[in-house]
């Protein structure tokens, strides 16, 4: 009786470990990528994703506000697009690759564009 206490515990111990850690990495995660977002996408999104970023307003197209740009668009499609450029998805080729981004970051700013 006392193994199986003590099985159970360690269980319990290593699911609340392995969320926490989850938790932890899910906002470093966030972090990075508002940070990556700030540095490469808001000088034309805008920092809420408008459209509205004072280098997006020299540009013809304007960057589209991501509330109405994004609807029906899949993961894939928006890895394509960050990864490759706008010429990529035939868009506009002012949007820039940014191939320079890890599959992790590129994750996490889907995931941070997604929820503004």
């Amino acid at each position: 009786m006392k193994v199986r206490n003590l099985l159970a515990k360690g269980i319990v111990l290593g699911a609340t470990v392995a969320t926490l850690t989850g938790l932890v990495a899910s906002s470093v995660w966030a972090d990075d990528a508002k940070g990556i977002y700030d540095d490469k996408c808001a000088g034309c999104h805008g920092p809420s994703g408008k459209g509205d970023g004072p280098a997006g307003q020299a540009l013809t197209p304007h960057p589209p506000d991501f509330s109405t740009s994004l609807k029906g668009k899949d993961d894939a499609y928006l890895t394509k697009i960050i990864k490759e450029g706008g010429e990529a998805v035939k868009k506009s080729p002012s949007m820039p690759a940014n191939s320079d981004l890890t599959d992790a970051q590129v994750k996490a700013l889907i995931e941070y564009i997604k929820h503004m």
